[in-house]
């Protein structure tokens, strides 16, 4: 196996794709799950108005933290396409490319959440709407941002699907991670997809299956701390 030189060594993506995901493993629950999901009271526009007016600025600390975990799954990206290139570099390649429309699409998906804030503070093209018809177009904004998340995880699964494959060649990652990479891709396919196919499914299953995301992390700071030649036996 010939390793050519590039520009950054797969020593350097590895730690910066390790200190990204672990950033993102950090932000990621706090920023969706607590101060935006903490702030949603389902099925009661009324109280999740009053939740997010009476929080705005955690709700704000939420839309910051998943926009910066958007730019941080970018660089990821590109750190992960530079430690699996030498795999195969088109697979890598459109790998990476999934993750990067995964993020472009999370980012539209945040300008749903910023109409609720112009919605509760009153804006001036919108100051004449009755109250009813402010907590529904909260709950339409808040739902097509659900909704845009959902179809943004169908992409990310693929991402980790072919991310799977990469480790699973790899030969300087373990097989194992690989297999679990593949159990998460398909973890967020089936709940992604269960709710476009079925009006009132409620099993979800990705949040048991993530497991490889997170051994991933440690698995490239590894890689990244102990160096690529020492782990593989090749030289970058």
């Amino acid at each position: 196996m010939t390793i050519q030189k590039t520009d950054i060594s797969i020593r350097q993506a590895a730690i910066i794709a390790g200190v990204g995901m672990l950033i993102i493993s950090i932000l990621s629950p706090f920023g969706y799950a607590y101060s935006i999901l903490g702030q949603i009271v389902p099925e009661n526009a009324e109280a999740t108005v009053n939740k997010i007016m009476a929080s705005e600025g955690l709700f704000r600390i939420g839309i910051g933290c998943l926009l910066i975990n958007a730019i941080l799954d970018i660089v990821v990206a590109w750190a992960l396409f530079i430690i699996l290139r030498k795999v195969n570099k088109s697979i890598s390649l459109l790998s990476a490319w999934f993750r990067v429309a995964y993020t472009a699409i999370l980012v539209v998906s945040l300008s749903n959440l910023l109409n609720v804030l112009h919605l509760i503070n009153g804006n001036d093209l919108l100051t004449s709407l009755e109250q009813t018809q402010l907590h529904t177009h909260v709950m339409v904004s808040i739902n097509s941002f659900y909704n845009m998340w959902d179809f943004g995880l169908v992409i990310f699964s693929i991402h980790l699907v072919i991310l799977g494959y990469l480790v699973y060649k790899s030969g300087y990652l373990p097989k194992f991670l690989g297999i679990l990479l593949l159990i998460a891709g398909l973890g967020y396919m089936h709940d992604s997809f269960s709710k476009i196919f079925f009006t009132n499914y409620k099993i979800t299953i990705s949040e048991y299956t993530f497991i490889g995301e997170f051994l991933l992390i440690f698995w490239v700071l590894r890689l990244g701390i102990k160096g690529f030649d020492k782990i593989s036996g090749l030289k970058t």
